[in-house]
Formats: structure tokens, C-alpha cells, sequence
């Protein structure tokens, strides 16, 4: 699909019959109960902040954690389940969850997932940088950290402009120089991370 053609990007509220207030939470079908936890409280750092049964099969457990921002990540366990070796891919399936890292603890968490056994890959994605691992169960996790200072109810808007720079510029992604340039259309500090090298992974 061409950029002529395809649906605009614009930070505008399309005509719709609601707007979404933002991202509640998600859920993930998880193995068991201890496996889930070394992950995500153990090894990403987020507190396990509720535990109740799942309230549609009272069978399961359903685990809260806190992803850093108040935004929440659930999963349904059950300790009959043991972990699995990969996810099924398809239509409607989830490709991999994102969460936010500091970027001044990049090097730290490449430390902290090769000391708990965790194969990863790093890349420089054009608008961030992200270091992809795996949970207990196969699903992708992406560790995303900003290549720039970006204020949070900014973000959005900041995207739109690389977007339209990029769009102006003929570029197949958005490069560190369309994040730059938008931050200086916006008026914004142009404060760069510093990050490690990286390439932009396969495919591009």
C-alpha cells in the first residue's frame, strides 16, 4: 500500500462514535503462577501489585503486574501448566508486547538478561532503540528506550511530524534524522540518549 493511499497519520481524534482514554491493561494466557512471576517481577522488575482468581474460570489465577507507567499487564496461570517453547503465529495472534526501559540502563539490562540465561538482539529502530528477548513462554518482549527526550503527552505528535518528514524525505522508515527534525519543528529540546550502535534489523 502506497502512502498516497493509505489511511492518514495525523494525531487528530478521527470522526468515530468514542475515543479511547488509553491503554487499561492486557492479558496474556500464561503457563504458571511461579514461572510468570520470576519473569516479569524477578527479572523486568514489575511489581506484582494484585492476585485474584479468574473471575470467568475460578480454576485459573489471575496476576496483575505494574509495567511502571499505572499501566497494567494480567495473565490467567494455573500451575498445571507448564511453560512452552513458543508462540503459534497467525492472524489476530499478538507478535510481541513493548515495554519502556531508561536508557541510561541499556547496558544493564543486556547484563541482567545474560546472567539469567536470556538470548536477546539489539536494534536501532529508527525512532528508538529496542532490545528484543523472550518471556518463559516463548512471547516476544521488546525493551524500547527513546533515542530522544520526548514528553509523554507529546509523543504522538512528534511521531506524526517524523512521519510527514519522512514521507516528504522518500525514506522506507523513519530515521534518527525525522525524529531530530520534528522535535525542532515542535519547538521541543533536541536532547539525544546515548545509546550503543546498532543495525536496523532484518528485513530493512
Amino acid at each position: 500500500m502506497s502512502d498516497e493511499s493509505a489511511a492518514p497519520v495525523t494525531t487528530d481524534l478521527p470522526d468515530a462514535p468514542f475515543h479511547t482514554t488509553g491503554t487499561d491493561h492486557i492479558t496474556v494466557w500464561g503457563s504458571n503462577e511461579a514461572d510468570t512471576i520470576a519473569f516479569y517481577r524477578d527479572l523486568l522488575g514489575m511489581p506484582l501489585v494484585l492476585r485474584q482468581p479468574n473471575l470467568d474460570d475460578p480454576s485459573q489465577t489471575h496476576l496483575f503486574f505494574d509495567t511502571g507507567d499505572g499501566r497494567i499487564l494480567t495473565f490467567f496461570v494455573s500451575d498445571d501448566r507448564p511453560s512452552a517453547r513458543g508462540q503459534r503465529a497467525g492472524t489476530g495472534a499478538v507478535h510481541h508486547l513493548c515495554f519502556s526501559v531508561e536508557p541510561d540502563e541499556y547496558e544493564d539490562i543486556m547484563a541482567a538478561l545474560e546472567e539469567a540465561g536470556k538470548g536477546y538482539n539489539v536494534f536501532d529502530r529508527g525512532i528508538f532503540h529496542s532490545i528484543y528477548t523472550q518471556d518463559n513462554n516463548g512471547l516476544v518482549i521488546e525493551l524500547s528506550a527513546d533515542k530522544y527526550e520526548i514528553p509523554d503527552d507529546r509523543k504522538g505528535e512528534v511521531l506524526a511530524t517524523a512521519q510527514r518528514l519522512r514521507e516528504e524525505d522518500g525514506a522506507d522508515f523513519a530515521h534518527d534524522r525525522h525524529m531530530k527534525g520534528a522535535l525542532e519543528e515542535l519547538g521541543l529540546p533536541v536532547k539525544k540518549h546515548d545509546l550503543p550502535d546498532a543495525d536496523a534489523g532484518v528485513g530493512v
